[in-house]
């Protein structure tokens, strides 16, 4: 079967940074408590006339830009988000509308902040079976919409920001190696939003009672995600023969700096050859990935034939990983 590769990637962030010295004014916390438990000291904000579709655009813009492609090339769009425009039409329609594609398909996928391994991955197979010839993978986010910041367990953690990538059928052994997805629903609670679903409609009620922002229990979380993060990088890298020795870089989904070391540390690769952000932007959710994918190439970090191991888990929970030769 045909290997899919990415040939561009395009990001994008909103203007405003939110510092901790910004958050110590808004809830009661601080600098070093922040630090301590996420190693994030500023994180990118959308203003009040910025939704998801917005960051999105610009974020895939600026890939098919530099893949040299204009809307029509695109022939299928795949998005992953946790905090759509609406409920419905879906940022992948919206999308679609906005850049100026054909009538192609679209479809948003909301696996949390493992949407950018979903929207990657379910977007290669379109290239794989050679159905389409370029598909366009998007992870955006603005969580701070849903942000509770009264909240510092979670307030100091959310941020917004888009990615994008460009998918084609690979001429060599340059792409998409394997994939894998899992989820398991016994977590839901761990990290959730209750209210504007069918569960919870929109309510006085459930205004009232803030269930409309995002809710997490912080060292839970913690625990399953670096076992998940572990668990799931080896499996992947077993499989094809690899070892984490082979692996030059890691681009793990940047939710806090304590998850992203445990993690490597148990899978024995060096945090030189993982990638982090997490620092300046927060946690971006299904963008983080491709946001941080960005910056890794812009620092000469991915080189062509570089073996790329991606990982991210979000609510629900839903994981998965990504393993690439670039």
């Amino acid at each position: 079967m045909t290997r899919a590769k990415i040939v561009a990637v395009g990001s994008y962030a909103p203007k405003r940074i939110l510092t901790n010295a910004d958050l110590e004014k808004m809830v009661e916390t601080n600098d070093e408590w922040i630090v301590q438990r996420s190693g994030i000291r500023e994180r990118r904000i959308a203003d009040e006339t910025e939704a998801t579709s917005d960051l999105a655009l610009k974020a895939a813009q600026q890939a098919l830009e530099r893949a040299n492609l204009v809307p029509e090339d695109i022939d299928f769009i795949a998005v992953g988000t946790t905090t759509p425009d609406m409920i419905f039409p879906s940022v992948g329609n919206i999308l679609q509308h906005r850049l100026g594609c054909r009538r192609v398909g679209s479809i948003d996928m909301l696996a949390a902040c493992a949407g950018s391994v979903y929207s990657l991955s379910i977007g290669a197979q379109f290239i794989q079976t050679g159905k389409y010839r370029r598909v366009l993978a998007v992870g955006a986010e603005t969580l701070s919409k849903i942000t509770d910041f009264t909240d510092r367990g979670t307030c100091v953690l959310l941020a917004d920001a888009a990615g994008a990538a460009v998918l084609e059928a690979s001429t060599d052994d340059s792409g998409l190696i394997d994939f894998d997805l899992y989820s398991d629903g016994q977590y839901w609670d761990l990290l959730y939003m209750p209210g504007g679903g069918s569960r919870y409609p929109a309510s006085h009620e459930t205004v009232d009672k803030r269930m409309h922002y995002a809710k997490m229990k912080g060292s839970e979380v913690f625990k399953v995600a670096v076992r998940m993060f572990a668990e799931c990088t080896e499996r992947i890298l077993t499989r094809n023969g690899f070892t984490a020795a082979d692996v030059k870089l890691f681009i793990p989904h940047q939710a806090n700096l304590r998850i992203i070391e445990a993690a490597a540390k148990r899978v024995s690769l060096p945090m030189e050859r993982v990638f982090v952000n997490v620092d300046r932007y927060g946690n971006t959710g299904a963008a983080s990935v491709y946001v941080a994918m960005d910056e890794a190439l812009a620092a000469g970090r991915i080189k062509k034939g570089d073996l790329i191991l991606i990982a991210a888990f979000g609510g629900g929970f839903a994981w998965g990983t990504v393993l690439m030769r670039w």
